[in-house]
Order: structure tokens, then sequence, then C-alpha cells
């Protein structure tokens, strides 16, 4: 990065460099716990009181978490991989597709704050608002570890702009996650795939190209689809799709060792009540909170504008 020439190639030049900050952080976080172990050897020579004591444990509690999520990111192999996140609107109708929209610029917004690289790989518009589903990328050697936890039932309450009424109502929409998985290799028969090319639609813009060379993949004995629209030839939305599509069927066979087959997505369920993961209220009063860990925080805005690490 030193080197007079190094912006020369600007696209390889901001490659290098999102790897040094990622890089960087990585040895900070080493680095932080290094420094904790050797104040808490140096504690182990003043254990002469209560208060001491108490100090001791709470660091040593403090620490063995963070060593246990520095062994997990190592022992992980998608932690470091890119991620794909699919967004599905649930019960709710109009609202519930608005409320899908606004979980993928919340995931745009997350991408964003942490210097993620993010792009829409595809997505279905609504016929009033909102969208019905969407795929999003984003890249970062943390995205996965960072994402994973979403992978669920998102439940919104507010009331409704959609309602002539303006009455309180409950949407929602769900989230799978889906790491890339480099080393997938899955063998994948020509007869168990129905293959779809179509034009892509929607309003396009920025996020999608709109042109004839969306493809729809759909593999026959799971019923998996994965669409692809963002590139601009059909032959590379092809091999992004079936990219994905291999990390899917990678992921359900692993799981098969130790779930049944319709749990394959993990917290994943059907996108209706009593189901959610997380519900975020904006009226009659406002709270984000996780009912996986009892987690809340009234902060529901910073939290629908990216900043997913509230709680």
């Amino acid at each position: 990065m030193g080197k007079s020439d190094f912006w020369e190639d600007k696209a390889k030049a901001k490659k290098i460099t999102v790897s040094f900050r990622e890089l960087k952080k990585e040895v900070e976080k080493i680095l932080e716990v290094r420094g904790e172990i050797e104040e808490l050897k140096e504690l182990e020579d003043i254990l002469n009181d209560d208060r001491i004591i108490k100090e001791a444990e709470k660091k040593y509690q403090s620490l063995e978490k963070k060593l246990a999520e520095l062994k997990n990111k190592n022992e992980e192999p998608y932690n470091c991989s890119k991620v794909i996140l699919q967004i599905m609107a649930g019960a709710g109708g109009v609202d519930a597709q608005d409320w899908a929209e606004m979980l993928l610029r919340m995931y745009l917004k997350f991408a964003e704050k942490n210097n993620f690289p993010a792009k829409i790989i595809t997505v279905s518009y609504g016929t009033e608002a909102g969208i019905k589903s969407a795929m999003l990328e984003i890249k970062g050697k943390e995205a996965y570890a960072k994402l994973k936890k979403e992978a669920g039932v998102h439940r919104l309450v507010r009331l409704s702009p959609y309602n002539a009424n303006k009455l309180r109502q409950t949407s929602f929409a769900s989230v799978e996650v889906i790491p890339e998985v480099k080393e997938a290799v899955v063998a994948i028969e020509k007869k168990d795939l129905k293959i779809d090319t179509f034009h892509a639609g929607g309003a396009g813009g920025q996020h999608v190209n709109v042109t004839d060379s969306a493809v729809r993949i759909t593999h026959l004995p799971t019923g998996f689809k994965v669409v692809c629209q963002s590139e601009r030839s059909q032959l590379q939305n092809k091999q992004r799709a079936k990219k994905i599509l291999e990390s899917k069927l990678y992921l359900l066979n692993k799981r098969k060792k130790k779930e049944k087959e319709k749990e394959l997505k993990g917290e994943h369920k059907s996108a209706e009540w009593g189901n959610q993961i997380r519900s975020y209220v904006l009226y009659p009063y406002k709270m984000v909170k996780d009912h996986r860990s009892g987690a809340k925080d009234s902060r529901v805005e910073n939290f629908l504008n990216g900043e997913l690490e509230i709680i």
C-alpha cells in the first residue's frame, strides 16, 4: 500500500484496502485479548481480598467468552465468507411487503456502516408498495458471523400507513442467511434442475439490471429456487444462481446429520404469528426485542438504520 503506483489500479487497490482493514481489526482483537490475559496474570499475585477476587472472576469470565468467540470464528468454515440474505414478505398483505423492503434497507445500512460491499441480486416488487422478496449479497470477512443470527421471522407492530383508519397492524417477513461455501462440491445432476430465463422487470435502477438475462433455477428434489438478475449476461446469472444453490444444498447435507430436513434454515420458520425471532414495535411504544435472548432496547429507529449490535 505504500508503493507510489498503488492506486493506479483502483479496483485492485480498493480490494487490498478493504482486506487490510479487516485484518487490522482481527489483529487488534487478538492483541486486546492478549493484553487482558496479562492483566489477569498480574491480579493472580494480589488475590488477597474479596474485592480483587471478584474483579478477577469477572475479568476471567469476560476473557473466556472472548476466547470462545475467537475459537468459533476460526473453526466455523463460513465465518469469513460473503453471505446471501433472502428476504420474503409474510403475513400482513401490503404492510408485510413494505416491512420486507424496510428490512432490505436495514441490511443495506448495516453493510454500509460495517464497510461491507453489498449488492442486490434479485428483487420482486409488490403491486402497491414494498417488495415480495429480495436477495442481497454482502461481502466481508465477518459478514456471516455478524448476520447468521438474522435468520428467522421478523415481526413489525405499527400504525399502518396503508390503512384508511390508521389502525395498528402486525406484519411479518422472513430472512434466510446463506453463506458462500467455497469448498462446497455438490454433485447436481442436470435432470434435477429446471432452468427458466425471463425479463427481470421491476424498478431496476441502481440495484438491478433490467434485461432479458434473469435466471431462475429450481432444484426439483428439494424444491429450492434461486433467482438471479444482477449480472448483465444470462451465463453470469446462471453461474451465480448455481453457486447459491450449491451452498444451500451443502448446508442441507451438513445439517441432516444433526437436524431434520424441515429445520434446514435454522431459526427460519413460517412467517406468521408465534414464530418470530425478533419484534420491532413502533406503536403504542418503541422497542426492539430479541425473543431468543430476551434482550430489548427502545432505540428501534437506530436498529432499523443498521445498528444491529444494539442488542
